[in-house]
């Protein structure tokens, strides 16, 4: 597991480009250690990080990287609420505090598995560069991807070769994600599922992989206010009694230990 140094570095953004309703956030980061897939990173903004002067500046956001290479990290970018607005209107020669990578991030498959990669949303993110990673050991990947509408299934161009099921039908298949998952098990359930995205869909791939006994491994993201572990405040309940906190016992949490994938534990779809 790579390991963040301590305290948050600054950093300049090298560029930001527009996909569909998204946005594809680069950043330079040629000392820090290079992130495993699934970890995330604590970011803000360097200057205006905040609602204004007699108001508290806002935490960090918790993103997930999206791709890492020749020291440039990727995140993908959704405008949701002012914090993420922020982040959105940066552009090169900007500056960003990160701290990370942290978190554990998603472990390879059983040898002679196929990973499905199964995203939902901005929560796509992750997928981006484990399908990388996977892809470069020679691991068979198939990714199935869901989106509200067309503007955000453009999205998708950020992995390669996905299946798209969109809720108004603009794109691939109308209808819900889980049912590309379900024909993809039923055709061949020798695999091991990679998902993230909003809860409702982590909930139904949990309960699909364990209903047709298939491992899972599930990426959460929830709203956090340190990062690393200290203030409790991105626990999902544990299978069997007591709680896992998503920032370092996961993001990544194989599904066989959730009772149930709560609603604040996924990403904004």
């Amino acid at each position: 597991m790579s390991i963040a140094p301590l305290g948050r570095r600054r950093l300049a953004v090298t560029g930001s480009e527009e996909l569909g309703a998204y946005r594809v956030l680069r950043v330079a980061d040629p000392d820090g250690p290079p992130p495993q897939p699934g970890q995330f990173t604590m970011l803000a903004a360097a200057q205006r990080w905040g609602g204004g002067e007699d108001e508290r500046p806002y935490l960090p956001r918790a993103l997930s990287v999206a791709r890492h290479a020749d020291g440039e990290s990727h995140y993908l970018l959704e405008d949701v609420g002012p914090g993420t607005r922020r982040l959105c209107e940066l552009a090169r020669g900007d500056e960003v505090l990160a701290l990370g990578p942290l978190g554990r991030g998603f472990a390879a498959p059983a040898p002679r598995q196929r990973a499905i990669l199964v995203g939902g949303g901005v929560g796509i993110a992750p997928l981006a560069i484990l399908q990388d990673a996977l892809e470069a050991d020679g691991i068979e990947t198939t990714t199935l991807l869901g989106f509200r509408d067309g503007a955000r299934a453009q999205g998708a161009a950020l992995l390669r070769g996905a299946r798209v099921a969109t809720d108004d039908g603009s794109v691939g298949h109308h209808g819900l994600l889980s049912d590309l998952l379900c024909e993809e098990l039923q055709r061949d359930a020798r695999c091991e599922v990679y998902a993230c995205g909003p809860a409702p869909m982590l909930e139904a791939v949990r309960s699909i992989c364990a209903r047709e006994d298939v491992p899972a491994q599930l990426a959460l993201e929830a709203g956090m206010a340190c990062g690393f572990g200290a203030c409790f405040g991105c626990v999902v309940p544990r299978r069997g009694g007591g709680y896992l906190r998503v920032c370092v016992d996961g993001p990544v949490i194989d599904a066989a230990e959730l009772e149930r994938v709560d609603e604040h534990a996924g990403a904004p779809a």
